[in-house]
């Protein structure tokens, strides 16, 4: 007889794309194989995640270390912690109105540009690298901040030039020629984009259940990669019931190309360096917050401990 599975709550950060092997874990019953019975609970909004952490509404949750980074920025005593990696790579575009087959930052200044607005890391990302070519980030022809979908609209109707989003919204544009790629920011490589977070006192007392979610997502995260993509949008259309089969399974075959998810559960200091550079240069955070306050590291790897 089987060992009855462990209850979990689990905060889904919010709805998007790139994280379909979180959907996948959940739909294609990797954590219930791992011994866990997950229950998703939806935040109100990204920035709400870490209060429902703090405040216990929530035992865990995925989203960006960006978050917890900011937390402890503001409390150096905050008991926010990171552990594995499962969205390695940035998964935002830059998509124009008309080719630009041999881009480089530099086409961005003269253009109106449309930066993401809803969340703030792809804005310091991408500030990031445009100081990096020499170019000041504040020399941008920016348009006023609006949703990826207006953005999106926007494009179509020539009032911009070039907009910075996600997907569905990329292929919603590329798949009828109302757009063209112009730069994917996954060649950047490693962010520690997105990660599971919860109190350090959770990874303590709650650390069987922290193990097991890491096993259900390396477990997911092979799949994700080696199962044929048609496969794997049919186990997650049920989180997109307003998307085809057809634009699912281009999504993650892009995804896979760009390798966006992690190939393991492990966090390297690297990527998570790389982060916060980019949070510390854009002004978000002012505080250099150590590698070992905010990873754990031995939940991170591929088979924790």
């Amino acid at each position: 007889m089987s060992a009855p599975l462990i209850p979990v709550t689990l905060c889904e950060n919010l709805r998007t794309a790139s994280y379909i092997p979180f959907y996948l874990a959940y739909a294609g019953d990797y954590w219930r194989e791992a011994g866990l019975d997950v229950t998703l609970w939806m935040s109100p909004e990204p920035a709400e995640t870490a209060a429902a952490l703090l405040d216990g509404r929530v035992p865990v949750s995925w989203g960006g270390p960006m978050r917890v980074m900011m937390h402890h920025n503001e409390d150096r005593d905050c008991p926010l912690v990171c552990f594995a990696q499962v969205v390695s790579r940035e998964p935002f575009y830059l998509i124009g109105r008309e080719p630009k087959p041999n881009f480089r930052f530099q086409d961005l200044v003269g253009p109106k540009v449309a930066i993401t607005s809803e969340v703030p890391t792809p804005w310091h990302l991408l500030q990031e690298d445009l100081t990096r070519a020499g170019i000041d980030p504040a020399s941008l022809n920016r348009a006023p901040d609006r949703t990826m979908a207006e953005n999106s609209e926007a494009l179509r109707a020539g009032e911009i030039d070039v907009v910075q989003l996600f997907e569905p919204y990329a292929d919603d544009l590329l798949a009828p020629g109302d757009g063209h790629i112009w730069h994917r920011f996954a060649e950047r490589g490693d962010v520690a984009f997105t990660t599971f977070y919860t109190t350090r006192r959770f990874t303590q007392e709650g650390r069987d259940i922290c193990i097991r979610l890491v096993r259900g997502i390396a477990a997911a995260l092979t799949d994700a990669y080696e199962l044929p993509a048609g496969d794997v949008a049919k186990t997650v259309s049920e989180f997109f019931p307003e998307r085809s089969q057809a634009s699912l399974t281009r999504i993650i075959t892009h995804f896979r190309e760009e390798e966006l998810w992690a190939r393991s559960p492990e966090l390297p200091a690297d990527a998570f360096v790389r982060l916060k550079g980019a949070l510390l240069s854009g002004g978000l955070i002012d505080y250099d917050v150590p590698y070992d306050n905010v990873i754990d590291q031995a939940l991170s790897s591929g088979d924790p401990k």
